[in-house]
């Protein structure tokens, strides 16, 4: 028996601590000792049931999709070794298969039929010990231990980039200005990407300032504090990353941009509330500039990867200066409880 984070899906408060079964692992599996896993607003919108499925034939789950652990087993002929530092892919492709899942981009579903570890139908990755498939496990440099729960996040964000790329590549394209809005952990991992690139890089976020504005001017970005883009409008950034999902921010940011600019919506928006638009002012932008306004989600093996050589490149101190609060697997509740933390992360070893 090991310990694991389980819940019921769709059963508000139902997060425990509990003795489950040891994982057998199945043709082709990575037997895994769990190190660390990483809590993201994903968690705790499951915890409050807002969604979730669970495995079929079982009333809890395991959750847990920002994974970090250690190879113990492999099968044979595998690429991997044990000791191997790795973290797993979170979403796989449907049965069916749509046409984009049977391509490998399972990340773009069609059809809505994929499952995720530790979101619908497939248990996640918080428990002591875990399995994956060779294929969807991705092996981190060893310099990584620390902070490799960190990849699935910037997983998101190295999809992102992917695509803003593409996009740009339709015509000329040389970025000079990033914004970046939301200091959270994807945003400040998307700004991470955006300096990496060698791009002039602005970050806004309601806070003040703080441990947000140190580690944004670490990055040697600019910080802003405001919940208006309005200081922006001369500036008129080539791209803008909207990590908060905030209604007036994503609007704001469809007329924000310079000519042939690109928005690149990563938050998500809660329902129920309405805004004044105008929004012939917004066809006219978009369409006379050229430009463009998109949405992401999720992540494939190969985001993974640039994800994980993204973060081998950055300053390991920043990094760790992002995981605010470190809390035990025993006392795994609290990791859910607000603290103003910019990352919290579960010890799946205490």
């Amino acid at each position: 028996m090991m310990r694991a984070l389980t819940f019921v899906p769709g059963g508000k408060g139902t997060l425990d601590v509990e003795e489950v079964p040891d994982p057998e692992p199945g043709k082709g599996e990575l037997l895994v000792q769990g190190l660390a896993l990483g809590i993201c607003g994903t968690d705790r919108e499951l915890d409050a049931a807002d969604y979730g499925w669970p495995p079929p034939g079982k009333d809890r789950m395991i959750i847990g999709h920002e994974s970090l652990g250690r190879v113990l087993e492999t099968p044979e002929g595998s690429a991997f070794s044990p000791g191997d530092l790795i973290v797993g892919v979170v979403r796989r492709p449907d049965p069916v298969p749509c046409g984009a899942c049977v391509r490998g981009e399972f990340d773009m579903c069609r059809n809505g039929r994929y499952t995720e570890r530790g979101i619908k139908e497939l248990d996640g990755y918080g428990s002591e010990r875990w399995t994956v498939e060779a294929g969807y496990a991705i092996r981190l440099d060893p310099a990584l231990e620390s902070v490799g729960m960190l990849v699935e996040p910037a997983a998101v964000v190295a999809k992102a980039w992917e695509h803003i790329e593409r996009i740009g590549a339709r015509a000329w394209f040389e970025p000079h200005t990033l914004l970046v809005t939301g200091a959270g952990p994807v945003g400040l991992l998307a700004a991470l990407l955006g300096r990496q690139r060698g791009l002039e890089v602005h970050v806004l976020d309601r806070a003040a300032g703080g441990l947000k504005s140190s580690l944004v001017e670490a990055l040697g970005a600019t910080y802003h504090s405001g919940t208006s883009l309005e200081s922006f409008r001369a500036a008129e950034p080539d791209i803008i990353i909207e990590c908060t999902g905030a209604g007036s921010l994503v609007i704001e940011t469809m007329t924000t941009t310079a000519a042939a600019g690109i928005v690149c919506l990563c938050g998500l928006s809660a329902g129920g509330l309405t805004h004044r638009v105008d929004a012939g002012v917004i066809n006219r932008d978009i369409v006379l500039e050229n430009d463009v306004v998109f949405g992401t989600v999720n992540a494939n093996q190969r985001h993974f990867r640039a994800a994980a050589e993204a973060l081998a490149e950055a300053d390991r101190g920043w990094l760790e200066r992002l995981i605010t609060r470190r809390v035990p697997l025993s006392r795994a509740l609290e990791a859910f409880e607000p603290a103003g933390d910019v990352k919290v992360v579960l010890d799946l070893t205490a």
